[in-house]
């Protein structure tokens, strides 16, 4: 009897950590990668199995492995774009320098986070590009805001042992524009991720995209990371205006000095927020992003 003829299958649990071509690539509780494809119970619900999804499968083959995902077990810290699912954190890239960071990119990040309820800490990268007083000044802005600020260099493996701890025990999603060092630093903490990385484009300083897929590393037992495609813009919508003041954590304290119970923070004459950021304790630039989106989703609710 051959190897195959006597294969039992066996159910085991594990996390999609990559789909491609209609396979789900499931890194199993044994260690193992298996090939699986999804069963038709899910097409007729109209589920797909995620990135990041725990799932239950059918191992049928071991050589080479493959499997049947049967069950997607309860999702959490879903994310639409990219479609991931089970986050329990995020790191948002931005460079110090070349480029320098996009504080209205950074802030549609945040809010994306904030909207899905996935904990955030901000890391800036580069850091042997800027002085001491470039990270105090963006340090002072998003340590107001509430966020963890972290510094590290990919080109001279500063900060990285602090990456590291924070990153275990936890699936974190690396969010952040092209051209920041989000694949130099998974290929810095998992060198056999051999991630492509991009040079910065010499005429508009931005990295070229050179993730092109979504797919989760897994660094050691139940630390996993992932980098997603770099985006050129992240759209601030799905919500209604008057929701975005939530996604912004440091209004809330000043909230109790608006006059109108459900003030916005634009135009009212006696509103908490737009003192705090008169007064430079909230952020100008995080106030200026807020009315700018507030403004956008105004604009797309009108038509």
């Amino acid at each position: 009897m051959s190897g195959q003829e006597s294969w039992k299958e066996v159910s085991v649990t594990g996390k999609i950590i990559k789909g491609i071509g209609g396979f789900y690539y499931v890194h199993a509780d044994d260690g193992t990668v298996y090939a699986c494809r999804a069963k038709g119970i899910f097409r007729n619900r109209k589920v797909k199995p995620l990135v990041g999804d725990n799932v239950r499968i059918t191992i049928l083959s071991g050589n080479p492995p493959e499997g049947n995902v049967d069950e997607i077990l309860p999702r959490t810290g879903e994310l639409i774009r990219p479609a991931v699912a089970n986050i329990h954190q995020a790191l948002v890239v931005f460079a110090l320098a070349d480029p320098e960071p996009n504080l209205n990119l950074l802030d549609r990040y945040l809010v994306l986070m904030e909207r899905n309820h996935i904990p955030a800490t901000v890391l800036f990268n580069k850091t042997d590009l800027a002085g001491e007083d470039v990270r105090d000044r963006y340090r002072k802005i998003y340590e107001a805001a509430g966020y963890p600020v972290m510094f590290a260099s990919t080109g001279t493996d500063v900060g990285t042992g602090q990456v590291r701890d924070f990153l275990r025990g936890k699936t974190t999603v690396l969010a952040g524009p092209s051209g920041v060092g989000k694949s130099s630093l998974t290929n810095l903490l998992m060198p056999d991720a051999n991630m492509e990385t991009g040079e910065v484009s010499q005429k508009i300083r931005r990295g070229r995209h050179t993730t092109r897929h979504s797919e989760l590393f897994c660094l050691e037992p139940g630390t996993y990371l992932m980098d997603t495609p770099g985006f050129s813009s992240v759209l601030v919508d799905q919500m209604e205006p008057e929701e975005l003041k939530g996604c912004f954590p440091e209004f809330l304290p000043f909230e109790k000095e608006c006059r109108f119970l459900g003030c916005v923070h634009m135009g009212e004459k006696t509103c908490g927020v737009k003192e705090a950021a008169k007064a430079g304790v909230i952020s100008r630039s995080r106030y200026k992003n807020y009315r700018l989106f507030y403004e956008e989703l105004k604009g797309k609710r009108r038509y």
